[in-house]
């Protein structure tokens, strides 16, 4: 298998899997128990605590461990929100559901939710920010990088104009902690959303950054774990995993960063060398090093994903979460993206464990897939797909 659907999900680092395995043989005790099993498994989630934080400079106390992103973006804008009834929360018209879901619910709520639009790029313009923040906002949430298209939201920019405003400022970061450097205290974010299964760590455990001083009401009630925010046993041994994948991610970022951006401008330079009438979407130079998305005109992307699948290639059309719904893009729609266009895209992310010859023969095979799924395609004459260079 040539796996490059890593946007959706990673492989365990062989480091975190072996780190989390003594959690759940021998170190199995509950972290709320005084005895000495109950001890050791809670100096391994304060370890791990410390870990994540260093991975974007904040302090273990600012860290909330959640569930995953989906739970830290949800703690976000319902715990901030609720102290702010039928207030305005701004948010973008590109975000996970994650957000999006969250938001309707509180329009449901008597809540006013904004959306800022997007350019062909998939980027806000600061200047509609700025125009509808207001006394009532009680929050704005924009994501770091999108999960689709990849493309980077001025977050620094985007943070002073909320506390200029004196609004409390959300990033979802799920995409784009691990992939690049991300400083809480640079940026001034107030909030921001972590998860582990995006950079090589354990699934179904993530984190929230709430800046120090910035109250926020708990969604689960209980025994009062994590600092009475989010009632539970803890998940000890995938903690620990997660703490691991930010410890290795920060240790190893720049390279690899390197890495894959090399892997990713041979992806997008082959594809679109190779494959004509193709295009490259997202913003050319504030995007994700591991994100290449693309449209082939005249091609169904369903059908791309099948085939690919067929010669153990794995890709997407974009947003995992979103398959079961079967709707199309609204990242796309919201780029201004005709349903031709939406149709024929594919989602292409590079990871750590991908290599040059699996670029190389990713693009022999996609080039042979199009080029038979366009001698069907109803598109034909309208790109010449047929004509012979």
């Amino acid at each position: 298998m040539i796996y490059l659907d890593n946007a959706a999900s990673t492989q365990i680092h062989d480091d975190v899997l072996n780190s989390m395995l003594p959690f759940l043989k021998e170190q199995y005790g509950n972290p709320s128990s005084i005895h000495r099993y109950g001890r050791l498994t809670r100096k391994a989630i304060h370890k791990a605590r410390k870990q994540i934080a260093s991975l974007i400079n904040a302090d273990p106390a600012e860290i909330l461990i959640t569930s995953g992103g989906t739970e830290s973006n949800n703690t976000a804008i319902v715990g901030i929100t609720s102290q702010f009834p039928s207030s305005q929360i701004i948010t973008s018209s590109i975000e996970h559901d994650a957000i999006l879901e969250p938001c309707k619910k509180l329009i449901s709520n008597g809540f006013q939710v904004d959306y800022l639009p997007v350019d062909k790029f998939a980027m806000i313009d600061t200047l509609d920010l700025e125009n509808i923040i207001s006394k009532k906002t009680s929050l704005v949430s924009i994501m770091f990088g999108n999960n689709e298209v990849g493309t980077i939201q001025p977050i620094a920019e985007i943070a002073k104009i909320c506390h200029e405003n004196k609004v409390l400022f959300h990033t979802d970061a799920v995409q784009a902690v691990g992939k690049l450097p991300v400083n809480v205290k640079e940026l001034e974010v107030d909030l921001l959303s972590i998860s582990s299964h995006k950079l090589y760590g354990p699934k179904g455990i993530g984190a929230l950054y709430i800046k120090d001083g910035v109250k926020i009401d708990p969604l689960i009630l209980g025994g009062g774990q994590e600092f009475r925010l989010r009632s539970g046993t803890e998940n000890v041994a995938s903690i620990v995993g997660f703490g691991q994948a930010c410890e290795i991610a920060k240790n190893h970022l720049v390279e690899n960063i390197s890495l894959i951006k090399k892997l990713q401008t041979l992806l997008v330079q082959k594809v679109l060398d190779e494959i004509p009438e193709t295009t490259f979407n997202g913003h050319s130079e504030y995007r994700l090093s591991n994100n290449a998305h693309f449209t082939f005109l005249g091609v169904n992307g369903e059908d791309l994903i099948i085939k690919l699948d067929e010669y153990g290639i794995a890709a997407s059309t974009g947003s995992a979460c979103s398959v079961n719904t079967q709707k199309a893009s609204h990242v796309l729609e919201s780029m201004g993206f005709s349903l031709e266009q939406i149709t024929g895209s594919l989602r292409l992310t590079v990871g750590i464990f991908n290599t040059k010859k699996e670029i190389n023969e990713t693009v022999d095979i996609l080039k042979k897939i199009v080029e038979e799924l366009r001698t069907v395609s109803p598109f034909k004459e309208k790109y010449s797909f047929g004509s012979k260079n």
